[in-house]
């Protein structure tokens, strides 16, 4: 087993993916969310690989240290599981177990759905699995609904999230990143829904003191990568959303067969949201063999990075129920890991 974690580039169906890997043994493919890098894996790495898995977590499309593609099409969902059915190929690999984050959970959630062949097992944090709509795409239905004022219509607006983030960056990831935590107090929790002419961080306020799980080096990092790269990339994720729902057409009716496990907090915007809940509500029904729905009290949107000791147990147990490591295991692994 590799003790320490390393990181590398590796070309993957026609890009590039800078990913950090640690350990031996099973493969766990930790796919990160908006607005991360796989360094919000930080605490999942070490106590995984210790456990005996080898551990890759890749900045996804768009981020961090991987290719940032120029065109709004090269973010749809297909691309973004033939991201991880390649990088599983290229590590040498010919199953793995897909962990997922906030729109790294739809990643996670639609490769066990599109590839349970390849994908054994599935866990996914903050966002539950929402089977295809059969009756229209998601903005259309939202807006049929007279719910234009969610803000996947603000995020998908061409450049217009992009000016608002970009002009302070690093201000803006902490103001996100304390928002969307279960430490905002109901005044600056983060809000879903935008009033007109509103932009996103508009009523959000900046923490005069950071919460105990984010410390200003761990802010660096992330306001660094997004100061190199922007967020067009990140943003064009939420462009494809009903372009997404016309690539799925295949899959309709489909459920997702791999083991699985879901985590969330209790505080966090997406859960505590009608659509969220809905999801959470129904999600046995898509997601058959769901072993567990792990919901972590006090909990925000960043549950792995707020809550690591609880998060890497739930994973762990589920891994050790699910996806085991064949033969002894030195040291397992269940805490808080820097």
């Amino acid at each position: 087993m590799s003790e320490e974690r390393t990181e590398r580039d590796i070309s993957v169906n026609g890009i590039t993916l800078h990913v950090t890997e640690q350990g031996g043994g099973p493969l766990v493919l930790l796919c990160h969310g908006w607005p991360e890098l796989a360094y919000s894996w930080r605490h999942q790495i070490p106590a995984l690989a210790r456990a005996g898995y080898r551990v890759v977590a890749p900045d996804m499309r768009g981020y961090g240290g991987s290719s940032v593609p120029a065109d709004v099409v090269a973010y749809a969902i297909t691309d973004l599981v033939g991201d991880m059915v390649a990088l599983v190929a290229a590590l040498g690999e010919t199953r793995a177990c897909i962990i997922g984050h906030d729109w790294g959970a739809n990643v996670a959630w639609s490769a066990a759905l599109m590839r349970p062949d390849l994908f054994r097992a599935v866990a996914a944090l903050s966002v539950p699995h929402r089977p295809r709509n059969p009756l229209g795409a998601p903005l259309t239905l939202l807006r049929d609904s007279g719910s234009s004022d969610f803000y996947w219509f603000y995020f998908s607006k061409d450049g217009l999230p992009e000016a608002e983030f970009e002009r302070d960056i690093r201000s803006s990831i902490r103001k996100v990143l304390f928002a969307g935590s279960g430490d905002a107090t109901p005044d600056t929790r983060m809000s879903l829904t935008l009033a007109p002419g509103v932009g996103f961080l508009d009523h959000m306020t900046s923490p005069e003191t950071l919460p105990a799980w984010l410390g200003e080096a761990d802010l660096d990092v992330f306001a660094g990568s997004f100061r190199r790269n922007g967020l067009r990339g990140p943003f064009n994720w939420y462009r494809n959303i009903d372009r997404n729902w016309t690539l799925l057409a295949p899959f309709q009716g489909a459920k997702v067969t791999p083991p699985a496990l879901f985590i969330a907090g209790t505080r966090d915007v997406v859960i505590d949201s009608p659509m969220g809940r809905g999801a959470l509500e129904n999600l046995a029904s898509s997601v058959p063999n769901l072993r567990d729905v792990v919901l972590i009290e006090g909990g925000g949107h960043w549950i792995q990075q707020e809550r690591p000791t609880e998060v890497n147990a739930a994973l762990l147990n589920f891994l050790g129920a699910d996806y085991p490591v064949k033969g002894e295991v030195s040291q397992p692994a269940t805490g808080y890991d820097q």
